[in-house]
């Protein structure tokens, strides 16, 4: 966050080897961190749940029906293999036309049923794209007159897993990543310090992160197809699937994400071309104003390709939360792509001058100011309560990237007391080392108005230059010259001169040589035992280090939350599901024929279920002849069995009321699931059938 207020030297810095070997662990472990928390989330979650459907889910109809009809929790999107009907031998019974909209603001659809369905077990297989761009697929099944056996087979692949998936998903957290650190390393510069336009590492962050985000937007489109759909490799360049995205919303969203990141590859060449090359103090101040409101232009239209695709584009006050995650994102950006920028900054660049730091302290604050506003309002509209904060995935995901938010927080606090100490110990001038040497001059440059002065690699350059000149001037006036080897190296100015003069002018290759490793070794050796024995300077980057790698973690949660069912959706999907539930529930009504085969042996029977639950159930059953008129029976038998469990035969204990009318009380339904009720009837002496049927109680 507003992590230090110094500056550091290149000048003083570690080999880059050395430098490459501490961090390279580092960035590995929060990498690896990062996309454990990707990989765990498996495939995307629904984002518009099935919340009824007719016939409901595992219900037996009497008839076959016209048609099927599902209802979401918000928009869908579909096409003409979205909503599939199956019979129990798997074969397609709908028209295979494109599902009909019922209204209800796209979130009810329903497909025709040929005409003549025999009875057994339906399967309903949907395969739909939720408003906010994430595929849902699922299936369930519901009986006409009976239960039975299916061999309906349900494509294992779903949307949005296996292969695909997971290329999609590491996708979109690069395009995330290269968002923040392309937007945040840029403002970086351009606001807080911009001598940092002509410091090589700071070009090729914002020019690697652009070249990341473009080459992950495009991975995303072309993905997107199999993705949503087949979930097959082999169709990522296929070029009807390829146009077939780029008609829907979020391949809108992807093409307008493109044609900003080319205005935005302009923006970076004037930055870092003639941004870094003017020096007239007017002229800079024109640049920057230009600058900055172009570079605001092109950041929120990149921030809002998201926000119009995603969660913020569907459901509760879609309005408003557009615009919010717009700012959500930049001020994602802002800070912890500053903090990156910063951290290259503190590692490979030259000196920072406290200013820019101190602007940046600034930049940081107003950053997460607008983070805790932003992410306040989005947490109620996708969580919308309490339970559904700790009683749904997505609203767990959100407490640990609150946690881990507040970590990042604590880090910072603790980067700013070891600034406060460097600051304490420098005087509170000048800059420091990136290894920790003290520099007591002022700043070297204004940000505002002054140009940027020569890069480490030119103060090496200089050195050298300065070191061959008084070799040969040495040579020239015929002073012999000797190393003193380390003593020349840390010794006070001039000792190099000194050395210089005591090696002889003919000295022999290999011992200049020599003489040399053994110089450069005593350098290092030197500015090793100073960075160690500082160890303020050391604590600052590695918390700055450690704000970093929680920062990577942090991205990753927040991608993954993209592709996580809210929890509010959650829990109006279960809500409804436990309405359908309670709607199947109540009395079961069964309707048996039979034939006895003898005289006045054919009839039906009636046979009623209350409340039609699991446990305490009364029971009444009715004979009829053919013309509906009570039939009065020796003998009626009614006994139910619950094969999935292996239990029953249960006898129901039934006596006679009146003619055609028989009931049992107390009868014990333990388990609900598909019972199989059979009712033996005995019309004579001699003549008796018994028939069955499949119900669901409880």
């Amino acid at each position: 966050m507003t992590c230090t207020e110094t500056g550091l030297r290149r000048g003083g810095a570690a080999p880059r080897s050395a430098v490459t070997a501490r961090l390279l662990p580092v960035l590995l472990a929060v990498l690896l961190a990062g996309l454990a928390v990707l990989a765990g989330a498996g495939s995307a979650g629904a984002h518009a749940a099935l919340t009824g459907s007719d016939p409901q889910q595992d219900s037996v109809v009497e008839q076959a029906p016209k048609e099927v009809a599902l209802t979401f929790s918000e928009q869908i999107a579909v096409d003409e293999d979205a909503i599939r009907v199956l019979d129990p031998a798997g074969n397609r019974v709908d028209t295979e036309e494109t599902p009909r909209s019922l209204g209800s603001g796209g979130a009810q659809y329903a497909v025709k049923l040929r005409a003549g369905l025999p009875d057994g077990t339906f399967t309903v297989a949907y395969q739909v794209v939720s408003a906010d761009s994430h595929p849902v697929a699922g299936a369930f099944t519901f009986s006409i007159g009976a239960p039975s056996e299916t061999s309906a087979a349900v494509p294992d692949q779903a949307s949005g897993g296996g292969a695909v998936g997971a290329l999609y998903g590491i996708a979109r957290y690069l395009s995330y990543a290269g968002f923040t650190l392309l937007v945040g390393g840029a403002a970086f510069v351009l606001a807080c310090w911009p001598r940092g336009a002509g410091v090589r590492p700071m070009q090729r962050l914002v020019a690697f992160s652009w070249v990341g985000l473009t080459a992950a937007t495009l991975a995303m489109l072309l993905l997107r197809g199999p993705y949503a759909g087949s979930g097959k490799l082999g169709d990522v360049f296929d070029l009807e699937v390829l146009g077939g995205v780029l008609e829907t919303k979020t391949g809108a969203a992807l093409v307008s994400r493109l044609l900003l990141l080319a205005a935005a590859a302009l923006f970076v060449a004037v930055l870092f071309g003639a941004y870094a090359r003017r020096e007239d103090p007017k002229e800079r101040r024109d640049l920057t104003f230009g600058l900055t409101i172009g570079g605001t232009v092109v950041a929120v239209g990149l921030a809002a390709t998201w926000a119009m695709s995603e969660h913020a584009s569907t459901g509760l006050q879609a309005g408003i939360a557009m615009p919010v995650d717009v700012l959500h994102l930049v001020a994602v950006a802002a800070w912890l792509g500053g903090l990156t920028a910063l951290l290259v900054a503190l590692y490979r660049g030259p000196a920072v001058e406290r200013a820019a730091v101190r602007r940046f302290s600034r930049v940081a604050f107003g950053s997460v100011v607008v983070l805790a506003l932003t992410g306040l309002y989005q947490s109620w509209r996708q969580v919308g309560s309490w339970s559904a904060l700790t009683g749904t995935s997505y609203g767990q995901l959100l407490l640990v990237k609150v946690g881990l938010v507040a970590l990042l927080v604590a880090v910072a606090g603790l980067s700013r007391r070891w600034t406060g100490r460097l600051g304490e110990a420098s005087g509170d001038s000048g800059a420091l080392g990136s290894e920790g040497e003290g520099v007591s001059a002022p700043d070297p440059v204004e940000p505002a108005t002054g140009s940027a002065p020569d890069s480490g690699d030119g103060e090496r350059a200089e050195v050298v230059a300065a070191k061959a000149e008084a070799s040969e001037r040495a040579e020239a006036e015929g002073r012999p010259a000797a190393g003193r080897g380390a003593e020349a190296e840390a010794g006070a100015p001039g000792a190099e001169s000194a050395a210089t003069a005591r090696v002889p002018a003919q000295a022999d290759p290999a011992r200049e040589a020599q003489l040399r490793r053994q110089r450069e070794a005593a350098s290092a050796a030197t500015r090793k035992k100073r960075r160690d024995g500082d160890p303020e300077r050391s604590g600052l980057r590695r918390s700055v280090l450690l704000e970093a790698g929680i920062a990577v973690v942090v991205l990753a949660v927040t991608t993954v939350l993209t592709t996580t069912e809210p929890g509010r959706t959650e829990e109006e999907a279960a809500a409804g599901t436990s309405a359908s539930t309670a709607q199947q529930q109540g009395p079961v009504s069964l309707s048996v024929p039979f034939d006895t085969g003898g005289k006045d042996g054919k009839g039906t029977v009636l046979l009623d279920v209350d409340p039609g639950r699991s446990g305490d159930n009364a029971l009444h059953v009715y004979v009829q002849d053919p013309g509906e008129e009570p039939l009065d029976v020796p003998e009626l038998k009614v006994a139910l069995t619950l094969e999935a469990q292996e239990l029953g035969p249960l006898t129901a204990p039934l006596e006679r009321i009146s003619e055609g009318h028989w009931s049992a009380t107390g009868v014990q339904i333990p388990l609900a699931g598909s019972w199989t009720v059979a009712v033996t009837v005995r019309t004579s002496d001699i003549d008796q059938v018994t028939v069955s049927k499949n119900a669901r109680i409880g």
